[in-house]
């Protein structure tokens, strides 16, 4: 219920209206036997065509004035559900981009991608629904029963026994159908994460040759999925024929009370005529609460799984208002330990220390599984280290400082080039669109990425998603162009050469360490020939470090970067 009160607020005169529409159409129907049950005893049964007249004008008048009414709550609930649906979508939005990784970590994509999508219709639908039958249903069989009554008491006992039933009815199915639209979204959610990934790998799964394997991983969640909307739906379809058929014995149990009455003289023709129509008016208003109960059913299912969302945690909050604090390019970190929230436990960085002064340049390798990728993730604070552990921007715990901050002065090239569709120049200038020609063209040069001078129409080309259409060295220098152009004090380049050859790696780098470059560089990096330039080196090994110095000092005191070093250069060197 929560989350409809988040938006209740801004809505809440048009839903009173709608609501309003409602409950007056309702009573227009109600008024229907009623006023036939007088055209039949005062007019047809007297002989009094008068009266049939008088009745029969204000049944019309009833019925078109609740005819009024019904479009108007249409017009009311379409606009306000769609509105509802339009804010919530956003909000989610919103919420997911501004997650903390290990949230983030925790929902995959293609679960998200079906809450937002599937989840907040069903929510938009239900909404609708609301404003238009929800209200419509309970008052329609309430007024029913409440008239019939009036009519006749004697009768009325049939329509009692036949609304617990189907109350019974209904509870149990709820009761039933929950946990198994449950188990039905989150079929689902694995379904689309198959697609999905298959999307996203296709390319490898052409070149591995894998068809086969992913047809079978599809068909296998596949045919989970429709066993699972079975298993939802039996529930649903052995309820709405069951109470069809309750209500239809509850209709011929009055019929046959009512003409018992009839020949005993304690009912009337017309009494008995408005009875059968409130008892058609009962069954109309149970099926829409069937479907009502159906939809609420898949609701629940989807609000559990939207809420999950709202609920995760933000992006780290700021203890400080420091948001124009200005940062030179200092590093620092101090005994840093970090551990994977949900992952194994095992430190993925242990007591790190390390110093980079403003300017400067550090190179950072190690063997696989090192930590040194999760060194720029911490950099950019998308995770806290462990407690006693501490990382500066010039002498400022960043925990300290504007979580904006942090990241404006960190500029990521990340090993996998993540471009987006657009055009060239929207992917450079992407992280500084107030970016001038000459900053563009300068980044250009430093990254190597000449050859978009080369393409049919230059900077203004177009990139499909993810830059499908151009390679993945030039994806890599589009990024470095990125990264570089955002004009950050620091700049973080985690394995981003790693695409390009030798001899344009070397240019690229020899750009990056120049003196015309003012950022603080960290290079993360596999190869020694990229290393050896920087101004310091740290070396990790297993999240530890095991080395720190220039180039000549690691060749002379740390022995696993005298391995990396031989196993890369050293042997050419010699064979030479």
């Amino acid at each position: 219920m929560k989350i409809y009160m988040r938006y209740f607020t801004k809505y809440k005169y048009w839903f009173f209206i709608a609501v309003s529409c409602v409950a007056l159409e309702a009573l227009c129907d109600l008024l229907g036997p009623t006023l036939m049950s007088h055209i039949i005893n005062d007019g047809i049964e007297l002989g009094m065509i008068q009266n049939v007249y008088l009745w029969g004008g204000r049944m019309i008048f009833a019925a078109a004035l609740g005819a009024v009414f019904a479009v108007s709550r249409n017009i009311i609930a379409s606009k306000v559900s769609q509105s509802f649906g339009a804010d919530l979508r956003y909000d989610l939005f919103s919420k997911i981009l501004n997650f903390r990784q290990g949230s983030d970590d925790k929902i995959d994509s293609g679960s998200l991608i079906i809450r937002m999508t599937n989840d907040v219709t069903q929510l938009t639908q239900f909404v609708n629904g609301t404003m238009r039958i929800f209200f419509k249903a309970p008052l329609t069989c309430i007024g029913s029963i409440i008239l019939a009554s009036i009519l006749n008491l004697r009768l009325s006992i049939i329509i009692y026994l036949v609304v617990i039933i189907v109350g019974l009815l209904l509870y149990l199915g709820m009761r039933l159908s929950y946990p198994r639209f449950g188990k039905l979204q989150a079929a689902m959610d694995r379904l689309n994460t198959v697609v999905e990934e298959y999307l996203m790998g296709v390319r490898l799964i052409k070149a591995f040759g894998t068809y086969s394997d992913e047809a079978s991983r599809f068909e296998d969640d596949n045919a989970n999925l429709m066993k699972k909307g079975v298993h939802a739906q039996i529930v649903i379809t052995f309820i709405s024929p069951i109470l069809t058929l309750v209500v239809g014995l509850g209709s011929a149990a009055a019929l046959l009370a009512g003409s018992r009455l009839f020949t005993l003289g304690l009912t009337q023709p017309g009494q008995i005529s408005a009875f059968i129509v409130y008892m058609a008016q009962i069954l109309s208003s149970l099926l829409m609460i069937t479907n009502i109960f159906n939809t609420f059913v898949k609701t629940k299912a989807s609000v559990s799984r939207i809420t999950e969302i709202l609920n995760c945690e933000d992006d780290f909050k700021n203890s400080e208002n420091n948001s124009d604090a200005v940062i030179s390019g200092t590093v620092e970190f101090n005994n840093v330990t970090f551990s994977y929230p949900g992952g194994s436990g095992v430190p993925a960085i242990k007591n790190l220390s390390f110093y980079v002064p403003a300017g400067k340049s550090l190179a950072v390798i190690g063997p696989t599984g090192s930590g040194k990728s999760t060194l720029a993730w911490l950099l950019l604070r998308l995770y806290d280290p462990d407690k006693n552990s501490s990382i500066m921007f010039d002498g400022k715990d960043i925990k300290k400082l504007d979580i904006e901050t942090v990241r404006k002065s960190v500029a990521l090239v990340p090993q996998k080039a993540m471009l987006f569709s657009g055009t060239v120049l929207d992917n450079i200038t992407w992280g500084n669109p107030k970016a001038e020609k000459a900053q563009v063209e300068a980044a250009i040069k430093a990254s190597g990425a000449d050859f978009i001078y080369e393409m049919e129409n230059g900077i203004d080309t177009y990139l499909g998603s993810g830059g499908v259409n151009i390679s993945g060295g030039q994806k890599q220098r589009i990024s470095i162009a990125r990264g570089l152009i955002k004009n950050s004090p620091i700049l973080v380049l985690d394995d981003a050469t790693s695409a390009l050859d030798t001899l344009t790696e070397t240019k690229v780098r020899d750009n990056l360490l120049s003196e015309d470059n003012k950022s603080t560089v960290i290079l993360i990096t596999q190869r020694c020939s990229t290393a050896m330039f920087a101004d310091n080196i740290l070396v990790l090994s297993d999240g530890e470090r095991v080395g720190f110095g220039t180039h000549d000092e690691l060749l002379e005191e740390c022995s696993i970067y005298r391995e990396i070093f031989d196993s890369q250069i050293g042997s050419i060197t010699e064979g030479m």
